[in-house]
């Protein structure tokens, strides 16, 4: 190494703690991690919050509310999702920095773990769906984006009830093994598998405008619904084919520039890397294509979202409640760079 160069290290380095950080955009990190006396913060200690946020139960002056929806009677197979908002709240080093998107979310905005919904009861699948919607709707009501952290995929059909009823039908991302369009079965229409088709049928989401992806496993024979809907379809498949960046411009292109949703279900991984879900599909993405496609999401008008079907009990070494808290960060990312220029378009 040059010894100009050396010596101006040492002299700018030597004697600096890990508090002092020079590039601007690094600031804010640093700020966030470190307290005032030059001591870090312990990632093992203290509260234990979704996505590390403050906890804040009043709402009304956030830009976004995480929410807990602990709740899986919609569940057709292994139940459990309803220990996944515990389970998220307990992961640590989850952010404050996403270097991809180069943001630190909650120095751009106001968010807070908010919570779970209040439940009137743990036994009636209809009554909790109706408890989401209300739920949801006093927080959109308060010009609140909401990211829910479930419990099992039928929560997002009260979720996109209540987003619908301020944005209107708006588009989706959506990131699974199922397609979840499927009919009534069992005595219900409420269960984890049919959310999107009651979404399409009450008008709340846009199918020309929503696009699923990863799909894949035994169950496409009832999925005839998003085809003939007019959903994008994306199999696993197809995606190993088309590569990352091919399916990253589908996507912005189908969703378009107005209000879009993204739902994220762990199982559209592989159960590799996710194996802590009630219906694991083999086949599925990898983490790292996965963030791929929410970050090349950058930049739309993403006014909410979930991450579903983490089921710890099944997770011996704890990747899926890892990767879920991850994947549950890189949507609170994309919903934070709205508010990173001081306006939020479209709220």
């Amino acid at each position: 190494m040059d010894e100009k160069k050396l010596k101006a290290l040492r002299q700018k380095y030597a004697d600096a703690s890990g508090r002092d950080v020079f590039n601007p955009k690094f600031q804010a990190v640093a700020a966030k991690l470190f307290k005032d006396d030059g001591s870090r913060a312990l990632p093992y200690a203290g509260m234990p919050t979704l996505l590390g946020l403050k906890h804040e139960e009043d709402f009304s002056g956030l830009d976004i509310a995480v929410v807990g929806v602990p709740m899986d009677l919609g569940v057709t197979n292994r139940t459990g999702a309803r220990f996944g908002p515990r389970a998220i709240r307990g992961m640590e080093r989850i952010g404050p920095y996403n270097h991809a998107l180069e943001i630190v979310p909650d120095a751009v905005c106001k968010m807070a773990d908010v919570g779970d919904v209040p439940f009137r009861s743990r036994y009636n699948l209809e009554h909790c769906i109706e408890d989401i919607e209300a739920h949801f709707r006093r927080i959109t009501e308060s010009n609140v984006l909401p990211l829910a952290i479930g419990g099992d995929h039928s929560i997002s059909y009260p979720i996109l009830k209540a987003i619908a009823a301020r944005h209107g039908p708006v588009a989706m991302l959506h990131i699974d093994a199922h397609c979840d369009t499927s009919g009534e079965y069992d005595g219900s229409k409420f269960h984890h598998g049919g959310p999107f088709r009651l979404a399409v049928l009450d008008g709340v989401i846009d199918p020309e405008r929503t696009i699923q992806i990863g799909i894949r496993g035994s169950s496409e024979f009832i999925w005839e619904f998003s085809y003939e809907a007019g959903m994008t379809v994306i199999h696993a498949e197809e995606f190993a084919r088309m590569g990352v960046e091919a399916v990253i411009e589908k996507a912005r292109a189908v969703v378009g520039d107005g209000p879009v949703y993204v739902t994220f279900d762990v199982d559209g991984l592989d159960p590799a890397f996710a194996p802590g879900t009630g219906t694991p599909e083999v086949g599925g993405l990898t983490p790292r294509e996965a963030q791929a496609v929410l970050r090349g999401l950058a930049g739309l008008n993403v006014v909410g979202g979930d991450l579903v079907e983490v089921a710890p009990q099944y997770d011996a070494t704890t990747n899926t409640v890892q990767v879920g808290a991850q994947m549950a960060f890189e949507i609170l990312c994309l919903m934070a760079l709205r508010f990173e220029d001081g306006t939020a378009q479209g709220t």
